[in-house]
């Protein structure tokens, strides 16, 4: 685990490479539009990266955990905002892979794989956010399938995304109550919410979905009744982790910004980067950035492995990388002074964009409840 093998190095180097000249040229001004790049999505689609972790052999590029963090990574150097909602699409896809039936995998996977058709996922509700197994969204049985009533927050894709991977409740209370729907677009009784305004994120829309009377057909139950809050947490392992590296690509991203400006920029006669001060804090940026990267891979091999304390792990890398990044890139802010904050530089919109992870896929302070019940129970 000290060196990556050399498909993995490629596969940096092809996702640094599309970042480098399909996302990062246009990331300050599809912020300020809120524009969402369908076309760049899908661009990242025909380089295999919207099914990275699902099977080859039902159309996906079949990589290991660890391959799918170093490219989300290595995209989120160009933004962290488009590498995040490619970590949720892959998500998606990958969770219908691995419960879906033959037809569900043959009906979605191919238009997921090539993104023609986009994917979100909906746990999230307004009234449980980190108590996600208190969700009130319900699904009823009748004779033609589920009719599907409440409401969910904070979706990201909402409006967009042609396909809602739901989490609703189909029995009693408690997560053995609760199940995972697959909801088209089209399907009768589906709105959406306002477009939020948002501190980051905004090249990725955000709404509320709501389900009045929607209608569902029982082919649109993902895997088994009351499975679904498993399949959910199962799913949140990998974005955790995920999420993580996108908080890497965005403080790599920061901290380059940051080293460029202090080698030109001069001050009391001499160059920025001159100042035992600024090589301190530069060098206290790139070890706990190097840190983070090297638990985040650590975590991923867990997952891979399937190790009984994965979870455990994906907890901690998603506290510890988030929380590092953010904070790299809020001190690549501050050494570029007044300039920092000018949107010019990117660096104010990385930092805006980072904030986020420290709240979604299970706040930082879920993560250490995680943690403490883990280590208290040995």
């Amino acid at each position: 685990m000290f060196e990556l093998p050399e498909d993995t190095l490629a596969l940096r180097d092809t996702a640094r490479d599309f970042a480098r000249e399909r996302i990062a040229p246009h990331a300050i001004q599809w912020d300020q539009d809120r524009h969402f790049p369908l076309d760049v999505f899908r661009e990242a689609a025909a380089l295999g990266m919207a099914g990275l972790y699902v099977r080859e052999e039902s159309g996906g590029s079949g990589l290991t955990r660890l391959d799918a963090a170093v490219v989300f990574e290595a995209l989120a150097t160009g933004c962290p905002t488009i590498s995040a909602f490619l970590s949720i699409h892959n998500m998606v896809a990958w969770m219908i892979d691995r419960w879906g039936d033959a037809a569900q995998r043959a009906q979605w996977l191919p238009p997921l794989l090539t993104m023609e058709k986009i994917a979100s996922y909906c746990l999230t509700e307004p009234g449980s956010g980190s108590d996600a197994v208190a969700l009130s969204t319900r699904a009823r049985r009748d004779n033609a399938g589920y009719v599907m009533d409440g409401v969910k927050q904070f979706i990201s894709g909402a409006g967009v995304s042609d396909l809602y991977l739901t989490m609703a409740r189909t029995g009693g209370p408690g997560a053995d109550g609760v199940s995972a729907m697959l909801v088209p677009k089209e399907a009768p009784g589906l709105s959406f919410g306002a477009n939020e305004k948002k501190m980051g994120w905004n090249a990725q829309p955000t709404r509320q979905v709501i389900f009045e009377e929607t209608r569902l057909p029982a082919e649109a139950l993902l895997g088994e009744e009351g499975q679904g809050f498993r399949y959910a947490m199962a799913g949140l392992d990998g974005g955790r982790l995920n999420i993580a590296a996108c908080s890497l690509g965005g403080a790599q991203a920061a901290l380059d910004i940051a080293l460029d400006y202090v080698k030109s920029r001069r001050a009391f006669g001499k160059a920025v980067a001159e100042f035992q001060a600024t090589q301190f804090r530069l060098a206290d940026m790139a070890t706990e950035l190097e840190v983070a990267r090297s638990f985040l891979w650590r975590a991923c091999a867990k997952l891979d492995a399937k190790a009984p304390d994965a979870t455990l792990f994906c907890a901690m890398a998603k506290r510890f990388v988030t929380d590092t990044g953010h904070r790299i890139a809020d001190e690549a802010l501050q050494l570029l002074g007044g300039y920092g904050y000018l949107a010019d530089y990117g660096i104010e919109k990385i930092v805006r964009d980072l904030r986020v992870h420290r709240i979604l896929e299970g706040t930082n302070e879920i993560m250490r409840v995680i943690i403490a019940r883990q280590v208290l129970g040995r």
